[in-house]
């Protein structure tokens, strides 16, 4: 498959910081349901991650949790501090991530240019296993090492905000 250049973009951040990562191709992916059927093909934590925004629409949320985790937006808006959540719309996910829906996850924030988004990662998910991403695309999976991921968020000025969903 060919190789977008919102993808590119993550790995030639992957391999200027030296971190290890491998990719497998599959079947578009749009929800974390669809996940099952490519989840023997990787090891590690599979992820599922949410774009929302506040009620005023002027703040931005990306919470990546694991893939089963419950997530109830208004115990959430509580935890992280917002007022009431929604998911952000597809035109705002463009604006902000230069993303389509279903290809949302932690490598995007390299398109974050602007710092607007603000991320949670669920405590849940930073037990030291591999955790599995899409590439800014949603027909591949790249599974990379919690510390690798650290790295690649620390280069781009993004802090981690443990989270307990």
């Amino acid at each position: 498959m060919e190789i977008l250049e919102n993808e590119q973009k993550v790995y030639d951040k992957l391999d200027e910081l030296a971190i290890e990562y491998t990719v497998i191709e599959h079947e578009p992916v749009y929800t974390a349901a669809e996940l099952d059927a490519i989840k023997d093909r990787t090891h590690g934590i599979h992820c599922k991650n949410l774009f929302l925004r506040n009620a005023k629409g002027n703040k931005y949320y990306l919470i990546t949790a694991q893939d089963d985790a419950e997530v109830n937006l208004k115990e959430v808006k509580d935890k992280i501090g917002s007022t009431r959540l929604s998911f952000a719309s597809p035109e705002r996910l463009m604006k902000v991530l230069n993303l389509q829906p279903g290809s949302v996850n932690p490598f995007s924030l390299i398109n974050d240019e602007e710092k607007l988004v603000t991320f949670f990662l669920d405590k849940n998910v930073i037990n030291g296993e591999d955790l599995n991403f899409h590439p800014n695309v949603n027909h591949k999976m790249v599974t990379i090492s919690l510390n690798g991921l650290k790295k690649y968020l620390a280069d781009l000025g993004v802090i981690i905000n443990p989270v307990e969903l």
